[in-house]
């Protein structure tokens, strides 16, 4: 087992990840290097890198036109109208206890929604965050408690609601990945399966706001600098704009319903938004093209990541290496799950997302699940929680670099201290229990 052509490849893609080598060309090398331990020819190996370049290829589509939806929206003013309707009513309140959890209550809601109901992912965070800052200065907020609930929002949702980008995690990594490897997921209610996991990010949630972060914290009243934003003028507000993105967002989640393809609907959206005249024939170029440019990295990750999977299948060592794993845990279930956990967890922290982390792990751990006898609830569960582990707590991740986008406005938030250090501990360490909790009871 110590040779495995498998096992070398992951650690070879997880060291120059943390290496800060660059993720797509980490998994490259790591699959190149494990296919040729494995004794494939090097034609052979690209071959099957190739082939799961190709099983990558939907989701990374429907990722980046879902990308082009979020910028239209963002193009509407919508978000900027509610970020002005929210400061303006701030404004005109005394700092007091309740206002603070009143904006608590906004932003967690906001980032639920940028994951499903309004799918713009970590776009609506400079639209929204950056003119609170002085809010938050004002109430004495600690702003690790802002990253916690908008890293929350960003994970938690996704890992949970089959909705939006939850539904290319859910359905369309997941449980596309678990079935790939020869299991029947059919019958299966992923909701069910994840509630546990996702009460653990809940309660980390909760003792980060009501305990590690409770405590006033001074920052200062600083001017922003948006001169990295000059090039492109403000989105434009007015009632008809929001009405019109509304009118898109029904539209898109109807079509995502009727059709079942999240591609459908968001395209559906951004037909609505150029036949409205609120993206120009014009601007659809553009916006369409900023969309992309916002997702593109994920999916490129994501593409690269299938084909890596796709090369540790060709080599024919997943079987030896479940083999020695189940010899090394000595048939212990709850030793394996736990240990299955953590090593999704440094994955995950090396690559930066939780949705190329998948088909990785997936190939691995299924046929060990199986062999060991975890029910395939259980084993979606491991899969699915070792997937979203690191997600929240990675330097390299969107879902920490979005909120220390918004927060570090002014230069008063670090990303590591105040972003990456907070969300690990209090996402990371409860998911490790709850997903282990998830696997011993489904």
């Amino acid at each position: 087992m110590v040779m495995n052509a498998v096992l070398i490849a992951v650690i070879i893609m997880v060291g120059l990840s943390l290496a800060r080598v660059h993720v797509v060309l980490s998994l490259i090398v790591g699959a190149v290097v494990g296919g040729l331990l494995a004794g494939l020819p090097l034609t052979d190996t690209l071959t099957a890198f190739q082939d799961g370049i190709k099983n990558g290829a939907q989701i990374a589509l429907s990722y980046a036109v879902l990308g082009a939806f979020a910028m239209a929206i963002a193009h509407s003013g919508a978000p900027k109208m509610f970020a002005n309707s929210i400061t303006a009513r701030l404004g005109n309140m005394n700092a007091s206890t309740s206002t603070k959890w009143l904006l608590f209550a906004a932003i967690f809601a906001m980032a639920i929604a940028s994951q499903n109901v309004v799918p713009i992912h970590i776009a609506f965070i400079p639209l929204i965050v950056p003119p609170l800052l002085l809010v938050f200065n004002h109430l004495k907020v600690d702003r690790r408690a802002i990253a916690c609930i908008i890293t929350f929002g960003l994970v938690n949702t996704y890992m949970f609601i089959p909705y939006g980008f939850g539904d290319i995690f859910l359905n369309q990594i997941i449980l596309k990945n678990v079935s790939e490897n020869g299991v029947d997921v059919s019958g299966v209610s992923i909701v069910s399966v994840m509630a546990i996991p996702a009460l653990g990010m809940l309660l980390g949630l909760l003792v980060a706001v009501l305990f590690s972060y409770r405590k006033p914290r001074i920052y200062q009243d600083v001017a922003l600098n948006h001169s990295q934003n000059t090039d492109k003028p403000a989105p434009k507000v007015s009632s008809y704009r929001a009405l019109i993105a509304l009118v898109a967002i029904i539209g898109a989640f109807v079509m995502h319903r009727y059709t079942d393809s999240l591609l459908i609907g968001s395209l559906t959206g951004f037909a609505i938004f150029m036949a409205s005249g609120v993206v120009k024939w014009s601007e659809a170029d553009n916006v369409f093209n900023d969309g992309i440019k916002m997702m593109a990295m994920i999916g490129f990750i994501m593409i690269t990541a299938q084909g890596f999977a796709e090369v540790m299948k060709a080599t024919g060592e997943i079987a030896p290496l479940v083999d020695g794993a189940m010899q090394l845990f000595s048939g212990n279930k709850a030793i394996a799950a736990l240990v299955m956990l953590i090593i999704g967890l440094v994955v995950t922290l090396g690559i930066g997302s939780s949705f190329s982390t998948v088909p990785i792990i997936a190939s691995i751990y299924v046929p060990l699940c199986m062999a060991m006898g975890f029910s395939v609830p259980a084993t979606i569960a491991l899969v699915a929680t070792a997937g979203v582990l690191g997600d929240a707590g990675s330097p390299a991740s969107d879902s920490t670099l979005g909120p220390t986008m918004g927060l570090g406005m002014d230069s008063q938030h670090d990303h590591i201290k105040d972003t990456v250090i907070p969300t690990f501990l209090h996402f990371n360490l409860p998911l490790i229990v709850f997903g282990w909790i998830a696997a011993m009871v489904l």
